[in-house]
This record gives structure tokens, sequence and C-alpha cells, in this order.
């Protein structure tokens, strides 16, 4: 078996720190979801939206921190290259949720009727468990990788 090398303290300080900030704006956006619509749908569309924006930034800044120049993956692969695909998965899941956000924005900018309501929670909350399923998969990864247990956030 490979040795398994260390992700530096700050690296793992900014996994961390970006899990956690992720996992808050999921947890607001849930709970903006969760809120009753009927007979006020605009004030529950404005608190979907903000919640929305939130997320999207946060995933932003994970698929920086993960993909961007240097970033974790980059180290994850100099050390266990064998987690390529693995990381390549993530990468497109990486993709698929971000457009799912932008979408949801796109959707939650206007007028929204019962039906409307319905589809945005039931589209939210498909995303919302994709995202769970992600940092479960990135979790893994970074132990498969580091033996090092970034947790979940909280």
């Amino acid at each position: 078996m490979e040795s398994l090398l260390t992700l530096p303290v700050d690296g793992l300080d900014a996994v961390r720190a970006g899990r956690a900030e992720l996992r808050e704006s999921m947890s607001a956006l849930e709970q903006a979801l969760a809120g009753a619509a009927p007979g006020r749908e605009e004030a529950w569309r404005e608190r979907v939206h903000v919640a929305l924006v939130e997320l999207s930034a946060d995933l932003k800044a994970h698929v920086l921190l993960t993909e961007g120049p240097g970033g974790l993956h980059d180290d994850v692969l100099a050390t266990a290259p064998r987690l390529a695909g693995r990381i390549g998965r993530l990468v497109r899941e990486h993709g698929e949720m971000t457009w799912l956000v932008e979408d949801l924005i796109d959707r939650a900018d206007g007028p929204l009727d019962e039906e409307g309501v319905a589809a945005l929670r039931s589209r939210a909350t498909t995303l919302l468990g994709r995202l769970v399923h992600h940092r479960q998969a990135s979790a893994d990864l970074l132990y498969e990788a580091y033996s090092a247990d970034v947790g979940g956030g909280d």
C-alpha cells in the first residue's frame, strides 16, 4: 500500500472552513424551502432566492478551492493518483450542481404561483440531496488520500 501524505494544516483548515460555509448555506436553503408559502409566495420566493444566491457563492468558492490552480484536487492527484477517477466524478458533479443552482436562481427571480413554488421546492430539494452526497464523497476522498477526517463542517 502506498504511503499517505499529510495535507498541510492550512489546506486542511481551508477545506474545513469551506465545508462549514457550504453546509451553512445548504441549511439556510433548507430552512427557506420549508417555510410556508401559501398566500405569501412573494416573501417565500425572496427568502429562497437569497439562500440560493448565498449557496451559489459558497459552491463557487468550493469549486475554486478544489479545482483551481494548485487546488485540492491537484494535491490529491500528486498524493494519490489512484483517486483520479473519483476526482473526475466530483468535478462533473461540480458542473452539474453549479448549473442547477444557477437554474434555480433564475426560476426564483420572478413571480411564482402555487405550482411554481412546488416545482422550485422539488428541484431545490433534489439539489440539496446531491450536495449532501457530494460532501460525503469528498470527505471519503480526502480521508482515503490523507487519512484526515474533515468532518461535517458543523
